[in-house]
Formats: structure tokens, C-alpha cells, sequence
């Protein structure tokens, strides 16, 4: 088992689950993710089993995305492959087994969680972040968008912060995502062993059983500090609340301040149908339920799998080649027309629909 991508256990009545690539970061691939729904209908149903709780290995990272190296890959070298069909929706069905487990579902967060980590985290019950705790859905780098239910949890983000962090991959530590509501609690990354062993010996059953975690946690929480966010949110509802992205931008440009032209040079560098098809993204799933926002998330991945799009490029630029130089197509904010957006939300072969 030690060479195993994930690793499952029961103990004390919790399913505990490791993701254990620590070198990749705990990167998640498509075989992670189908282990992840061969067991978890099982611990569901399973009387003996409490509470899941999910951790990361290694000292850096809880899980830093998906592997889309991988993805990379199978479009180089075998077009005809079906893992940018299945990595997708094999992954968005574990996201809504998560956000539906009927049991707390406790994400012991020490260390990075980006992307695919997210929404391992994000949709469970319990979110716990230590100091070492680095959050970002940075997809717009790579010409994707903020998938794994990036729709859902984003739009319900105060004021324009949704829309900030899914175009501009702005990185928060705890205070901040405490804060915002991205985490429930802050927990010493020394008292993490001893928070679970508690988990283990408390008493979770009946239909109170999420409280019951929140007292068990709320023993060993601390404060993490000030968050920065507070101070921002006037800057970003103002620069972030737009219609478009020419129109962020414009804004951008008009606000006066070093935080208005960083953030300028940061969407400059990203892929300007990337961030057209995110903000259309956020618009089209706010309000929307979490089922709904899947079946549009899993068809704007399979738009993004095509060979020739922007996903493919930044992949290349930023994890192969890494010479921090796609070629964006079209280069231009300008250039992205409303058909090119609209191809992204269209019905797909082998469309993800849940009951």
C-alpha cells in the first residue's frame, strides 16, 4: 500500500482517506479519483463509520489540482484517448458524492489547496486550515476555468471576491479564507494528529452529528490573525462587479492605486477566452444548484479538451516547456467573440446529468 496514490483506513470509526503523491503535491489522477467513488458509497452505508476524514501527505501539500500533465499528454500522444472524457466526469461525480455525503466529511487542510484539492475540500462539511494553508483555483493560468464546482461556491462569495478569484488566481492563507467562508476553522498544523484522534473518541452519532464535529473542533481551533481581505473588498466589488471582462478591465486601468495596475498585469498574462468563458461561467451558475453546475461545468471542460484551445497551451507554457510564453488564440480581449463563449455551454456526447 505504501506505493499506492491513495491510501484508505478505518480507525476509531472514521474513514480516513490520504492522498499520497507528495511529491506531485498530492496531484489528483484519474485513478485517485476512481478509488475515491469505488469506496466511498460503501462507508456511506456503512454503520460503523462516523465521519470521513481527508488529509494530505507529505509537509507541503493537502493537494495542489489535478493532474493535467496527464491530459497534456494523452492529447500529444494518443488523440483518441478517453481520459479528457473521463478525468472530468469521474472527478465532478466524486465533487457531488462529497457535497451530498450524508456522514461529516472533514478536510484536514495543512498545506496547499488549489484547483482539484478544492473541490475535494471545499463541498464536504468541515474545512480545516492550519498555517500552512495556501488556497487559489488558479485555472485561468493554464487557459482553463475554475471547475470542480468553482461556479458554485464562488458565486456565493461576498460581493465580487468570487469573480476576483477565479480570474486573477489570487492566493489566500487562513485568516483570509476563514474569513471569507472558504474554511470553517483554523487549526495548529502540530494539533492536527490530536484533533483527529478526537474526532475518533467523540460521539458523532444522530442527526446533530455536524455539530457535534464543530464542538470537537472548535477545542483545538486558534486565531489565525487579520485577514486582508476586508480592506480590499471595496477595490475588488468596485474592479470586479463588471459585466465583461473588457469592462474589469477598464476599470482597471481607470482606478488609481499600485493594487488596480497589479491586478491589470496579472489578467494581461492570462488567456483572454479563459477568462471570457470564466465570467460567463460565474453568471450562468450563480443561483444555480450544485447538480446544475456541474452538467455546465462538465461541458465547458469537454469544449476546453479540444486540441486546439488555450487549455492545451497553457499547460504547455507554464508545466512542460515552462517557458512562460502561450500563445494565447485569439491574443486579445477583443477577439473573443459571443460564439466563441457561447461553444463552451453547449450539450455534449456523454452529457453529465445527476438524479
Amino acid at each position: 500500500m505504501s506505493d499506492a496514490e491513495i491510501l484508505f483506513d478505518v480507525k476509531d470509526g472514521l474513514g480516513l482517506i490520504t492522498l499520497s503523491r507528495p511529491k506531485a503535491l498530492n496531484a489528483l489522477t484519474h485513478g485517485m479519483i476512481l478509488e475515491l467513488e469505488k469506496v466511498l458509497p460503501g462507508w456511506e452505508k456503512d454503520a460503523a463509520i462516523k465521519a470521513v476524514v481527508l488529509r494530505g501527505a507529505g509537509e507541503r501539500a493537502f493537494c495542489a489540482g489535478g493532474d493535467v500533465i496527464g491530459l497534456y499528454r494523452e492529447m500529444r500522444d494518443n488523440p483518441s484517448g478517453t481520459l479528457r472524457r473521463d478525468f472530468f466526469r469521474d472527478e465532478y461525480i466524486v465533487n457531488r458524492r462529497i457535497y451530498r455525503f450524508a456522514k461529516p466529511w472533514i478536510s484536514l487542510i495543512d498545506g496547499i489547496d488549489m484547483g482539484g484539492g478544492v473541490g475535494l475540500s471545499a463541498h464536504g462539511s468541515h474545512s480545516v486550515a492550519s498555517e500552512k494553508f495556501l488556497f487559489a483555483m488558479p485555472e485561468t493560468t493554464i487557459g482553463l476555468f475554475p471547475d470542480v464546482g468553482g461556479g458554485y461556491f464562488l458565486t456565493r462569495l461576498a460581493g465580487a471576491l468570487g469573480t476576483f478569484l477565479a480570474l486573477t488566481s489570487h492566493r489566500l492563507k487562513a485568516a483570509d479564507a476563514l474569513w471569507a467562508g472558504i474554511v470553517d476553522a483554523h487549526v495548529a498544523s502540530a494539533d492536527m494528529n490530536d484533533l483527529q484522534a478526537a474526532l475518533g473518541a467523540a460521539d458523532l452519532s444522530g442527526p446533530d452529528a455536524d455539530r457535534k464535529v464543530d464542538r470537537v473542533i472548535a477545542r483545538f481551533a486558534k486565531d489565525p490573525g487579520m485577514p486582508t481581505l476586508p480592506t480590499l473588498m471595496l477595490d475588488v466589488d468596485r474592479c470586479f462587479s463588471a459585466d465583461s471582462v473588457a469592462e474589469i478591465v477598464a476599470r482597471l486601468k481607470a482606478y488609481p492605486g499600485e493594487w488596480a495596475q497589479k491586478q491589470l498585469a496579472a489578467l494581461m498574462k492570462l488567456s483572454p477566452l479563459s477568462m471570457s468563458i470564466t465570467l460567463e461561467q460565474l453568471k450562468r451558475c450563480a443561483n444555480r444548484s450544485f447538480e446544475d453546475t456541474m452538467t455546465i461545468e462538465y461541458r465547458m471542460a469537454q469544449s476546453a479538451m479540444r486540441p486546439d484551445h488555450d487549455f492545451f497551451e497553457g499547460v504547455r507554457a507554464l508545466l512542460i516547456d515552462k517557458d512562460q510564453k502561450p500563445k494565447w488564440n485569439p491574443p486579445t480581449i477583443e477577439g473573443v467573440t459571443r460564439d466563441m463563449v457561447e461553444a463552451h455551454f453547449k450539450p455534449v456526447a456523454n452529457d453529465l446529468f445527476f438524479d
